[in-house]
């Protein structure tokens, strides 16, 4: 008959710096369905290696490891883990309970990785618990029980899914003597009952409750032989045979996509208490982790509500400044003018200066030049314009003067500066009155600088400019003899309309056709609000790298508590946690982080726009911004969760199992 678990020349070897250290050096054995071993050796003989093979903990450096005649090596990641799932039950010297889960949750993991459902899985834990005089325990958490209750659990845990080989390290390293006897006879009896007990021990006295002792040293096998006889040893040969003739099935025909659903299914709801009681556990770091997101979500919220609000003050600000404004385009009503459009002339805006109830008319010509100082090139706004913009504008000439009308008549090259292309051309407050500038390839005297003006209500630097005079400008620079606007300051706002409306009949008459459009207000305020609608979502933009930053430092804490909980990894996949299970639940914490986190921060959000509003900032909530916020919040857990969670998922589970 096959033997349960054949070792045939098996070698560990570890690499230390320039040193190889041989944890096995050629071990062949052979154990039978039943039986009951015991491992010994001294600290660095072997054993634990040894053990960490047997449960498909580690792999061996070559030699070959078969479990009822099935070649381990020839197993994916994911085989081992059913393999351990279904085949082993570990039981640790320290126990490797989860702090935060209860005994009976901590009895359940085994079930749940194997697909079990709850009310399947619940039932089983609370019988095994009961089997073990625990039963009154289930609800209590580890550092509420005894060592021997703790190592009780442990067993109860092993046995969750009745797996034909128990493996037990160092046992009652860990136990008082009368604990340690306990658990000793709670071994005898599983083996009794048909199970494989694979015992680890350097003390004498445990290992000789075994039937048969191995015993390691330097890595290598120097006894195998029958302990010597026991009164409490008792025949297992009837019970080994039923319990153990489906291990092949157990251990070979996994189906691995069935597996896998019904394992994410059943594990869904333990990951999220699991994510809820860690964050419970570190209170202080969980905060931190939260203030992150709970800033980005809350900066987002509170960015477009000013935004929104600053919008609707810019239109209330063109609606009151701009209701003795009107502004002549050339081209029909309802065609943007692009600028190249040639029916208005300087003689348009003469004709209109002669109307009633007219303070001043602008003729303008706008275009893109680059102005030259020195050494020092600036690409630009050039505007064309007649005498009269400082007061169609009400901007005032900081230093030296605005070009005249005999300016414009003799196509005078000067030029006067907005203060930004001021401080670019002449910096540390030289004086650039009087001096020469370069326009294109033409030469323009500085004859003044406007005072600030800031930015426009659509949002453009209005100082961003040089002025020309229009004559000039259409001649020199543009050469071209028409307009792109006319702006018209009306005296009396009472008799804006039979303005516009002698504007449009002179135009008509001197065009013979309506080649034009006269925009009132209401124009300026829907060029207002589509610019303020893209300032918003820049808003929202830049309020959203607060966002990105949060998720950084959900994936930064995150990558602390992989570590930090580096031996509980180790434990769920000893008990068949896959790759994708460790990648799923570390990833649905950093989701629920970040969904609390967002949830918050949309209350923190309008909670900062009241108080700014306080302070006289016009806000204005929406839904929209609120609701993307959180999206954004939960995707930024699952996006910046991931790498923690790989990482966690391809921990290596012996390495993981012996992390401090």
């Amino acid at each position: 008959m096959t033997a349960l678990i054949t070792l045939h020349a098996i070698t560990r070897h570890y690499s230390s710096g320039d040193t190889v250290v041989r944890a096995l050096d050629g071990v062949s054995l052979e154990i039978q369905r039943g039986e009951f071993v015991a491992i010994m050796g001294q600290s660095g003989s072997g054993k634990s290696t040894l053990m960490n093979i047997l449960g498909c903990l580690d792999r061996p450096s070559d030699g070959t490891y078969t479990i009822d005649g099935q070649d381990v090596s020839a197993l994916d990641h994911n085989a081992l883990a059913a393999l351990r799932n279904r085949t082993f039950g570990f039981v640790f010297q320290r126990y490797n309970l989860l702090n935060t889960s209860t005994a009976q949750e901590n009895v359940e993991l085994p079930a749940l990785y194997a697909g079990t459902g709850k009310a399947e899985r619940r039932k089983r834990a609370q019988d095994v618990l009961a089997s073990l005089g625990l039963g009154d325990r289930g609800d209590h958490r580890p550092s509420q029980l005894s060592g021997g209750q703790q190592q009780r659990v442990a067993i109860a845990r092993a046995l969750m899914n009745n797996p034909p080989v128990i493996l037990a390290d160092e046992p009652t390293g860990a136990l008082d003597s009368t604990s340690g006897q306990d658990v000793m006879r709670l071994l005898q009896d599983l083996h009794d009952r048909g199970h494989t007990v694979i015992l680890i021990t350097h003390d004498e006295a445990v290992a000789s409750h075994a039937h048969r002792i191995i015993r390691l040293s330097d890595g290598k096998i120097t006894s195998d032989a029958p302990s010597k006889p026991s009164g409490d040893k008792r025949s297992t040969k009837k019970a080994a045979p039923t319990l153990n003739q489906n291990i092949k099935e157990k251990t070979q025909h996994i189906d691995s996509a069935n597996y896998s659903a019904a394992t994410m299914t059943a594990e869904t709801g333990e990951t999220v208490v699991t994510a809820l009681r860690s964050l419970r556990a570190n209170l202080f770091r969980t905060m931190l982790t939260l203030l992150g997101i709970v800033i980005g979500v809350a900066a987002v919220i509170t960015m477009m509500a000013v935004g929104n609000g600053s919008k609707q003050s810019v239109l209330d600000r063109i609606s009151a400044m701009g209701t003795n404004i009107l502004s002549v385009r050339p081209g029909a009503p309802g065609i943007r003018s692009t600028g190249s459009i040639a029916t208005m002339t300087i003689a348009d805006a003469e004709a209109i200066e002669a109307l009633d109830n007219i303070e001043v008319v602008v003729p303008e010509r706008n275009g893109n030049k680059t102005v030259r100082y020195g050494s020092t090139d600036y690409a630009t706004s050039i505007q064309a314009v007649g005498a009269g913009l400082p007061i169609a504008r009400d901007w005032a000439v900081a230093e030296g003067q605005f070009f005249t009308l005999p300016d414009l008549d003799s196509y005078a090259p000067v030029a006067v500066l907005g203060s930004t292309v001021a401080k670019l051309l002449f910096p540390d407050g030289a004086d650039a009155v009087g001096e020469y500038i370069l326009i294109g390839n033409i030469p323009f005297e500085v004859i003044g600088i406007m005072s600030e003006k800031g930015a426009a209500p659509w949002g453009r630097d209005q100082d961003d400019t040089v002025f020309v005079p229009v004559t000039t400008g259409l001649v020199r620079l543009f050469g071209r003899s028409f307009l792109n606007s006319i702006t018209v300051k009306v005296i009396g706002t009472d008799t804006i309309d039979a303005t516009e409306a002698a504007i449009t009949e002179l135009l008509i008459d001197r065009h013979k056709v309506e080649d034009f459009s006269v925009r009132n207000t209401a124009s300026f305020l829907e060029m207002a609000a589509e610019t303020q609608n893209t300032l918003t979502i820049l808003l929202g933009a830049v309020a959203a790298i607060s966002l990105l930053v949060g998720g950084i430092g959900v994936m930064n804490i995150m990558l602390v508590s992989v570590t930090e909980r580096t031996r509980e990894i180790g434990v769920r996949m000893a008990i068949g946690a896959r790759r994708r299970d460790i990648l799923f639940q570390f990833n649905t914490e950093a989701a629920i982080v970040c969904t609390i986190g967002g949830a918050i921060g949309i209350a923190t959000g309008v909670g900062a726009g009241m108080i700014i509003a306080l302070f006289g900032v016009n806000i204005l909530f929406s839904t929209g911004p609120a609701v993307l916020a959180f999206i954004c919040a939960v995707a930024t857990g699952l996006v910046f969760g991931y790498l923690p969670a790989r990482k966690a998922a391809h921990l290596d589970p012996v390495v993981a199992l012996s992390t401090e």
